[in-house]
């Protein structure tokens, strides 16, 4: 065997660990989501439902305030996700196409605030929203997830445009395209795969979000998704395992559907972009 071979089956044996080590956290949640209660807390650990049970399903379903949760996430994390993807393009197209003063201290900022922990900026954000009457609501919690996310989107889509030659730019405007037309008919697609990662980043980051819906929705009916996972362990009755693992496997398909969703466009996206190169 040469030592190519060597090399690539060893590669093949390390990644194939990693898959594992990967997937098998995933595949023991949908285990125990199926088994029988009873089989959840035994000393003898069961890799198979034997037999399988959609009770914890319909536990999660039934006994929890889950359908009203996830409208709140549906609403919260859509909107973040258009404005953020929005906002996102439109000042990456300012930062990289024109030149104007302050432009230069705007990316420096959109840099520094990135580095800036989210559990740092909870507290004055509290505040401030407390004092003008934003905590409780949609657009409060809107605009705290708006904060986190766009300056990463900012950046990734700067990045995007900046790959797009300006040759392709001056050739739509010899062709007498608008100002307008050059950004949303040659920019905007060129740069779409850009907009899609950015767009699956900003979904996962405020479908996980945890600790400032919590924070910011102080009205149980206002809660989101992630604030209704952690319903399932209490101080006094502690933790209903099979419930919540049933309920995680519930809080990630949505998750798991809009990245399927999206991925097919970011490859397209991309072959696009690749002929268009």
């Amino acid at each position: 065997m040469s030592s190519r071979n060597k090399v690539g089956r060893k590669g093949g044996l390390l990644v194939n660990s990693l898959a594992i080590c990967w997937v098998f956290p995933v595949y023991w949640m949908l285990n125990t989501a199926l088994k029988p209660r009873k089989d959840v807390m035994s000393a003898t650990p069961k890799f198979f439902p034997s037999p399988p049970s959609f009770d914890n399903f319909r536990t999660a379903l039934t006994q929890t305030n889950f359908a009203e949760d996830l409208r709140n996430s549906v609403i919260v994390v859509g909107a973040t996700v258009l404005i953020a993807l929005a906002l996102g393009l439109f000042a990456a197209a300012a930062l990289t196409r024109f030149k104007f003063r302050g432009r230069r201290t705007i990316m420096i900022s959109v840099l520094i605030v990135q580095m800036v922990p989210p559990s740092a900026l909870l507290i004055p954000t509290f505040l401030v929203f407390n004092k003008i009457g934003l905590l409780g609501t949609y657009l409060g919690l809107i605009l705290a997830y708006l904060a986190l996310v766009l300056p990463f989107s900012i950046w990734v889509m700067r990045g995007f445009f900046l790959a797009v030659p300006v040759e392709v730019e001056e050739a739509g405007r010899l062709d007498g395209a608008s100002q307008w037309q050059i950004l949303t008919k040659i920019l905007f697609p060129l740069v779409a795969p850009g907009a899609v990662a950015t767009s699956i980043f900003t979904f996962i980051t405020a479908w996980n979000d945890y600790l400032i819906a919590y924070t910011f929705m102080q009205d149980q009916s206002r809660y989101t998704l992630p604030v209704w996972l952690a319903s399932f362990s209490t101080p006094d009755k502690g933790t209903d395992f099979a419930g919540q693992m049933a309920a995680s496997v519930l809080f990630s398909l949505p998750v798991v559907i809009f990245f399927l969703f999206l991925q097919r466009r970011l490859v397209s996206g991309m072959s696009a972009g690749a002929v268009k190169g």
